[in-house]
């Protein structure tokens, strides 16, 4: 990836809608480029979807956390396929630093996010855990 490229994903990140004649114009290269350079990064894997949010996104899921978790051993692997194939997990991260994996979490209720933790530290190989709420969510742009 180039300049160009990391261009190019920057504004379908601001607007994943912008029409190619729109990104040509903001970029300054010409249409055909801008449709040979998404074909190229959808083929590589770089771009690997588009998505639309809704004002009913985060109603669908109003209790919202981060679980920074602790891992014992080596089954880091195993543990992110289980917890990232559970119900109330939106992602599952590894990470660097005091922590090893971090997990989305979103429910409808807070029993619900509670019974989420609950699974999640009964796993065996999770040593410690620590959990934020997300309280409010502004996008950048």
């Amino acid at each position: 990836m180039d300049e160009l490229d990391n261009r190019l994903i920057a504004a379908l990140v601001r607007d994943g809608r912008a029409s190619l004649s729109l990104l040509a114009a903001d970029l300054g290269v010409t249409r055909a480029t801008v449709r040979s350079r998404l074909a190229r990064l959808e083929a590589s894997g770089e771009i690997t979807g588009y998505t639309v949010l809704t004002r009913r996104d985060p109603g669908q899921a109003p209790v919202r956390g981060l679980m920074m978790l602790g891992i014992e051993g080596t089954g880091t692997e195993r543990l992110m396929a289980r917890i990232a194939a559970m119900p109330a997990v939106r992602a599952v991260h590894s990470t660097n630093g005091t922590w090893d994996l971090v997990a989305e979490i979103g429910t409808r209720t807070l029993e619900e996010f509670d019974a989420a933790l609950f699974a999640i530290r009964r796993l065996q190989g999770v040593i410690r855990s620590e959990t934020n709420l997300l309280l409010s969510t502004r996008q950048g742009r």
